[in-house]
């Protein structure tokens, strides 16, 4: 007996490449060197979570991959309630540019 095909993704890729986290460290670092400000972990952190909730959609019980989008929500959370602590305006303009919820 043959192996299955294995399934491909629809429209996600299953990784951030590296051309896609550098223009979003180019969209939002604070200052011409910066590669780990928050702003800029939160920015690579969305993009991340989106790519997984992708992948989550075709691949329902893959929980290794939910334990890590929920590592990845967590972390996002914890930065963005320092940036909101921090720096209100950075965090209302963060929030906005990134299209997320607020409570």
């Amino acid at each position: 007996m043959s192996p299955r095909p294995r399934r491909t993704a629809r429209n996600h890729d299953p990784m951030l490449t590296t051309r896609k986290k550098q223009n979003i460290i180019a969209k939002y670092q604070t200052h011409k060197n910066d590669t780990g400000s928050p702003q800029v972990q939160i920015a690579i952190l969305t993009s991340e979570i989106e790519d997984l909730t992708g992948h989550l959609r075709d691949h329902k019980k893959d929980h290794s991959s939910r334990r890590g989008l929920m590592k990845k929500v967590n972390e996002r959370r914890r930065l963005l309630k320092y940036v909101e602590r921090e720096d209100e305006k950075a965090h209302a303009k963060l929030v906005a540019n990134l299209d997320l919820k607020t409570k």
